[in-house]
């Protein structure tokens, strides 16, 4: 089983970028895929969440700018970042549980599988 997440890098702010997170060794249309980010000195923090019945959900601080999906066919769900901002800086990391959980509580679960991390760098 893997999660290889892709897509990180720098970006000005007001940019745009793509993060990839490419599941593989499992069903993954069983399987809620999150996002999460550390920022340097910071904890861990939620950013948005596709459930396995399609929903999704998304932290305040991204609401608006950030979009997820995916894509069954290719086992890889996307982030898509618009309007970055230099807060967005941190390491995203993609991770994936099994089974229906109740999206607004994603940032709660413990997860099954975790990505590598991308870092991501957004420069005023």
């Amino acid at each position: 089983v893997q999660l290889q997440a892709s897509g990180g890098g720098l970006v000005q702010a007001g940019g745009s970028l793509r993060l990839s997170c490419a599941a593989s060794g499992f069903t993954f249309d069983d399987y809620a895929i999150s996002w999460f980010r550390q920022a340097p000195g910071k904890e861990r923090e939620g950013v948005s969440c596709f459930s396995s019945d399609g929903s999704t959900y998304y932290a305040d601080s991204v609401k608006g700018r950030f979009t997820i999906s995916n894509d069954n066919a290719k086992n890889t769900v996307y982030l898509q970042m618009n309007s970055l901002k230099p807060e967005d800086t941190a390491v995203y990391y993609c991770a994936a549980i099994h089974g229906i959980i109740r999206v607004t509580s994603y940032d709660e679960y413990t997860y099954d599988w975790w990505g590598q991390g991308t870092l991501v760098t957004v420069s005023s």
